[in-house]
């Protein structure tokens, strides 16, 4: 009967020790540990706080901005239009008035066209972070509690060094009973004779 049961109890820990190795852990359990490593600085609670702040305070703030910029970069040329007209000078000669006694203001209304395609592109980036940044708050503790955990790249030990703790004492059983029922054979040959 107990032979019975150590066989499936060997196959079992041949499985411990072929499984791991068999869906490839020792690498995917590496990746793991770089992952989490890497992540490290990022999920301290300290600094998730400081990604919040920023994202919250101040490139939400810069969404309105970067609407107004997409809506007023088409109307620079008729307000330097509208502008010339008012000054009773040419367009080329306003700019030149900006640039002399507002250089920063003509040096922004000058990299409007350039600055479109960002200022296009930050309602969808905001959109884009937000899911990751409250990912990032809401895990914090989560983070926190695997980081705790052994190193990863320890885990294919934690199956094949039992599996085959298991292999051993199972082959053992199989073995010693094979060996004690030679002998028990061998004792009654000696006692009959």
């Amino acid at each position: 009967m107990a032979r019975k049961v150590l066989w499936p109890v060997l196959v079992i820990g041949i499985l411990m020790i072929v499984m791991p190795f068999a869906i490839s852990l020792p690498s995917k359990a590496s990746a793991g540990q770089t992952m989490l490593n890497e992540f490290h600085p990022i999920m301290q609670p300290a600094a998730v706080r400081t990604a919040a702040k920023y994202y919250y305070q101040t490139f939400v703030p810069l969404g309105p901005v970067a609407n107004g910029g997409v809506l007023a970069a088409p109307e620079i040329p008729k307000f330097v239009a509208t502008l010339a007209t008012e000054l009773h000078m040419t367009p080329a000669q306003v700019q030149l008035f900006m640039g002399t006694d507002f250089p920063a203001m003509a040096k922004l209304l000058e990299s409007f066209p350039q600055l479109l395609p960002i200022f296009a592109n930050v309602p969808p980036g905001l959109a884009a972070y937000k899911p990751l940044l409250t990912a990032m708050q809401d895990n914090v503790h989560n983070y926190a509690q695997i980081d705790s955990l052994p190193s990863f790249n320890l885990f294919t030990w934690f199956f094949v060094i039992p599996g085959a703790l298991i292999v051993l004492l199972a082959a053992y059983g199989l073995g010693a009973g094979k060996v004690f029922r030679r002998r028990r054979a061998g004792s009654r040959v000696s006692v009959e004779t």
